[in-house]
């Protein structure tokens, strides 16, 4: 089961594809938790995704590639896994077909968590993270045991400041414009299909499973 998630950010297509990832076996893999691991291990690349970061960039399209082939190289993803994240345009997108049907492979199905804006404010202006892991929390849904601190890791948690209600309308616009060429990309592939981002956690959950079935990706 080889599938990509697809949506504009606070869609849930993370907390969602974490979900899937326990319940199947098989890894979440996400550009954003990449990034943010290599950019800590001082290797050269390591040093150039941070420089990127810092300076508020897109890191370019061939290190994230390589990065993420690095990854569905993993004894864990032979199985199948869940892209989150990646491709973000069309030419991650014809990288990683070109990669994946090199080793023979092929993606089963890309996911659109269709949401309105209304929702994805919602959701990203109540958002907290721990400054330690990265865990991601709500104010509302997905509260911490203890307030302010994470409850993996006890660090933390702060609002990041793209977060912000008029930085996520920006953001939201931004993912837009770069992501309709690859939305077209998967329908012209009959790869793509629609969930409502709008669902709370268990429904969408199920819609996501009901969706699986259909398509005769898993059979429970």
């Amino acid at each position: 089961m080889k599938i990509v998630f697809l949506g504009p950010p606070g869609a849930g297509k993370g907390t969602q594809a974490k979900l899937l990832a326990e319940r199947y076996q098989i890894p979440h893999i996400s550009t954003g938790d990449i990034l943010r691991e290599v950019s800590r291990n001082g290797s050269p690349i390591g040093q150039r995704v941070r420089a990127f970061m810092q300076e508020g960039k897109l890191v370019p399209d061939e290190i994230v590639t390589t990065l993420v082939a690095e990854r569905m190289k993993a004894k864990d993803a032979q199985k199948g896994f869940i892209l989150d994240g990646f491709p973000r345009n069309r030419t991650q997108a014809e990288s990683l077909d070109s990669l994946l049907t090199k080793a023979g492979l092929f993606i089963d199905l890309v996911v659109y968590f269709d949401t309105q804006e209304k929702k994805v404010v919602s959701r990203l202006a109540g958002r907290l993270v721990c400054k330690n892991c990265g865990a991601n929390y709500h104010v509302v849904n997905i509260s911490p045991r203890k307030e302010g601190l994470c409850d993996l890791c006890g660090g933390v948690l702060f609002q990041r400041e793209d977060d912000q209600e008029e930085t996520v309308r920006k953001r939201l616009r931004v993912y837009q414009e770069e992501t309709a060429d690859l939305v077209g990309y998967y329908q012209n592939a009959n790869k793509l299909r629609v969930v409502s981002g709008d669902l709370e956690l268990k429904e969408g959950q199920e819609a996501l499973v009901s969706l699986f079935k259909k398509e005769r990706l898993i059979r429970d």
